[in-house]
């Protein structure tokens, strides 16, 4: 997906969330929509180009993104088959259908409808977010997804002593070897 669009509408399910305007809420769509058909309602919401131009302000807008992401943004999920096949051989086809399986599934799917369906709460949010287990490592700590609606800007999402986020830890070795510096770190 386009950086701006996934940004655009990333950012209007925060302003909308759980209400009519959110782009992807079980509240609105259905649990089962959302669960099973998430990415088709993300294909959606990104042709939306007024909501993209106003909820998308500040995104890149270099020349990898002007002249590679956004004119060939389709040609990402032909490259990784590619490199899937280099690695795996024929085996490839069988990593590559898991991965486009397994990315809308649990991003879209289990994130983005259970995640404001059912789970525990660390504190009251103004939508129906919840944490949908304490173990943030299958979809890089978004399965902590009240943290996340609590404190949108920080990049750690877990915020309980046996809590884990999977995405932190390699934020922070990143940042331990130089390859990555963190800007948002209130409520660590």
């Amino acid at each position: 997906m386009i950086t701006k669009q996934w940004v655009a509408i990333h950012r209007k399910h925060h302003a909308f969330s759980d209400k009519d305007g959110d782009p992807h809420t079980p509240h609105v769509f259905g649990i089962w929509r959302v669960f099973l058909k998430g990415a088709g309602l993300y294909h959606a919401a990104s042709k939306d180009s007024d909501m993209v131009t106003k909820f998308g302000v500040g995104t890149p807008d270099d020349w990898m993104e002007r002249v590679i992401y956004t004119p060939h943004s389709r040609l990402g999920i032909l490259l990784m088959l590619v490199i899937d096949c280099l690695f795996f051989g024929p085996w490839g086809f069988v990593v590559w259908g898991v991965q486009m399986i397994w990315i809308p599934f649990w991003a879209a799917g289990v994130i983005n409808g259970i995640g404001h369906w059912y789970g525990y709460k660390n504190g009251t949010s103004r939508d129906a977010s919840c944490n949908i287990v304490p173990w943030g490592i299958v979809v890089g700590g978004e399965e902590l997804h009240n943290n996340h609606h609590l404190n949108p800007a920080n990049v750690k999402l877990s915020r309980r002593w046996f809590e884990f986020d999977i995405g932190y830890m390699w934020l922070r070795l990143f940042s331990l070897l130089g390859l990555a510096k963190i800007v948002r770190t209130d409520l660590i």
